[in-house]
């Protein structure tokens, strides 16, 4: 039984492209065994019936540049003792290390998740006057390195453009259909008047206009924000503490897969209200698809791919996410017009059964992988 290794030191163990889509797929769909190499501590882990072992190289300290270091050097020796026929690597930093297995023979595959030139833009710790020649040097540097690699698994369209046609195969971050359906669902007229967010929580992600609509809504009986998912910034959290409409937010933290449907299948509406910055607006944010999934209509940023997506399927509103008083207005249409709301989560479902769903993107992802093991 030949290995095949996904490799990440960035992202968690249940990260839900990586493990519950990309590895899972892979275990059930080919004669192989799958292991997951993560850097988290939290120990290793097989699952023997489902041919998937979970390999932890460990906490690696020294912020970004050690877990590049001790990343990249714990994770060369691991992949070395297991001589996987296929290494598959997500995160950018470990490109250098991807180029020396693929010099010392291993078959590799870069899973491209953001573009990485367009998020450096917009990264607040970089000092502004670094940000493009950094972005330009990580743009020469995929595209370099997209000459080495066997494939390049990009996330979205708009990200493949910069890769070579017969290299790329696209495979988008599309819900597992099953898992956001939800069960135990309270009927749409029974709930109560909440909005969902669920995914990181960042100032360019909306948090802040969310919550300052929500005050302007604050007459209306019952109306809440349930915000799930993490901070991922300093101080944040504090600083929407002080916030007016901070009471009407009730706070769940992280969620795993499960408590996730059941959180879609008990609010009234999903947010995904993004800033306009390179990054976000020809992103293809999983949660539009997720809340898509669970029946949930959607008010999103006006960005046109988003508009396009929302309209075609008749599926929401899209706003301008810097405009406050427009974001009210349309949670405020969302909750005095609730049989039109709950029409638009029902055809928002309809896309994802019949499109937006990770069933199309597996059979692409297996097809690469019996394309990648078949070549000599």
């Amino acid at each position: 039984m030949a290995t095949i290794i996904h490799l990440t030191t960035l992202h968690p163990r249940a990260d839900s492209r990586i493990y519950f889509k990309e590895v899972e797929t892979l275990a059930s769909s080919l004669p192989h065994k799958v292991i997951l190499m993560v850097a988290d501590g939290r120990g290793n882990k097989n699952d023997e019936k489902n041919n998937i072992s979970v390999y932890d190289l460990g906490v690696l300290g020294g912020g970004r540049l050690g877990r590049w270091l001790f990343g990249s050097w714990r994770a060369f020796f691991a992949i070395k003792e297991n001589r996987p026929a296929v290494v598959h690597f997500h995160d950018p930093e470990l490109i250098p290390l991807a180029i020396l297995l693929k010099i010392i023979g291993f078959k590799v595959i870069y899973d491209i998740h953001e573009d990485l030139p367009s998020q450096i833009l917009s990264k607040e710790w970089l000092p502004e006057i670094l940000r493009k020649p950094i972005a330009e040097i990580m743009r020469c540097l995929e595209w370099l390195a997209a000459k080495v690699f066997d494939a390049i698994v990009p996330a979205t369209p708009k990200i493949a453009e910069r890769f070579p046609v017969d290299k790329t195969a696209i495979i988008q971050n599309f819900p597992v259909v099953k898992e956001m359906l939800g069960f135990m669902q309270v009927p749409y007229i029974q709930r109560p008047k909440a909005f969902a967010y669920a995914g990181y929580i960042t100032k360019a992600r909306g948090i802040f206009e969310v919550v300052q609509a929500l005050h302007m809504l604050h007459k209306i009986n019952g109306i809440r924000l349930d915000l799930a998912g993490k901070f991922t910034q300093r101080g944040l959290e504090d600083e929407l503490k002080l916030l007016p409409g901070w009471p009407l937010v009730k706070f769940h933290g992280w969620l795993s897969r499960e408590q996730l449907a059941l959180f879609l299948g008990s609010v009234r509406v999903g947010l995904v209200l993004h800033h306009p910055i390179p990054n976000e607006i020809d992103a293809q944010p999983i949660k539009l698809y997720e809340y898509m999934s669970a029946g949930l209509p959607i008010i999103a940023s006006n960005f046109p791919l988003l508009k396009q997506i929302i309209e075609d399927v008749g599926c929401g509103l899209t706003v301008d996410p810097l405009d406050i008083r427009a974001v009210a207005a349309a949670m405020r249409w969302m909750l005095e017009n609730p049989a039109d709301a709950e029409a638009m989560g029902q055809r928002g479902r309809q896309a994802v059964l019949r499109i937006y769903n990770w069933d199309v993107e597996a059979v692409k992802l297996i097809n690469l992988y019996n394309k990648i093991l078949d070549s000599h």
